[in-house]
């Protein structure tokens, strides 16, 4: 979801200043780029903070954190270039689609409800409905099942390294999408591209040729 349907990163980064600046910490953007893109909260702010964080400390820094994000970014919802026109033209293909993010089940429900999308989605899971996070790729395997999909008949996008390692770890293609990453800082992936102008139904069903 972030950085594959909505170019979210520099709204997290924005709300992850403000909750650092409160605790004295002011991290780099190259820092945010290594560390925050593409990871779950636990690695963030246990990377930051130099400590373990786990449990119900998480939870209440979690949710601090995200509901700063929600605050900056409710009114500033907005898809990729050219994603809503090609989410169109696979619905009208009649293909399975789902969401699986390391984001908080708030933030999917802010984001897919902003968008409309919801209803077309046949899975929708969040950080909540994972024991690992990618680069494990349980979230991936969950949304297949759910689905009804095998998993080599999935095709994931991607905007990270965590998330690339995820799916393909899942035994699925993986479209990288480079909003935050260039191809070097992904892992190797079956297909890349800037955003989805002119992406084609076709284009991707020769990946499983």
């Amino acid at each position: 979801m972030d950085g594959v349907i909505c170019h979210t990163n520099p709204f997290h980064s924005i709300a992850f200043q403000r909750f650092f600046a409160k605790r004295n910490l002011n991290p780099t953007q190259e820092e945010y780029a290594e560390h925050m893109y593409g990871k779950n909260n636990g690695y963030i702010l246990s990377h930051f903070l130099g400590r373990k964080i786990e449990g119900e400390e998480l939870a209440l820094l979690e949710n601090e954190k995200e509901g700063l994000f929600r605050e900056i970014y409710k009114d500033e919802v907005n898809p990729i270039r050219g994603f809503m026109e090609f989410f169109a033209k696979l619905k009208s293909e009649g293909l399975l689609t789902a969401v699986a993010t390391s984001a908080p089940r708030a933030n999917l429900d802010l984001i897919i409800g902003a968008l409309g999308i919801g209803n077309q989605m046949q899975s929708q899971l969040a950080s909540e409905d994972v024991s690992k996070h990618k680069p494990d790729p349980e979230v991936y395997l969950k949304s297949a099942a759910n689905l009804g999909v095998k998993p080599e008949n999935c095709l994931v996008f991607e905007d990270s390294f965590s998330g690339a390692s995820a799916g393909l770890n899942a035994g699925m293609k993986v479209v990288g999408v480079l909003s935050s990453h260039t191809k070097g800082e992904l892992p190797n992936c079956d297909l890349y591209i800037d955003n989805y102008e002119k992406l084609e139904i076709a284009t991707l069903l020769s990946l499983f040729d």
